[in-house]
């Protein structure tokens, strides 16, 4: 993977979520990290790399096109 695609993810995982509030566990920051990634950040966020659709999106798309072309 792209090293510039890895550091862009968490400059917006610090932005979005690490940094908003005190995280009292480690379990609760990995909780809502998990549920970060899960629920936002695949399901709704925009991103660029994709042409500004989500990945969940794309993938869906993708799998459109491909069983279109079989």
């Amino acid at each position: 993977m792209d090293n510039a695609v890895v550091e862009s993810f968490f400059a917006t995982l610090n932005k979005d979520l690490i940094h908003r509030r005190p995280w009292p566990t480690v379990r609760q920051a990995r909780e809502a990290i998990a549920e970060y990634i899960e629920v936002f950040y695949n399901s709704h966020r925009k991103h660029s790399t994709l042409g500004y659709v989500s990945p969940a999106d794309f993938e869906a798309r993708h799998e459109e096109n491909a069983a279109f072309a079989a």
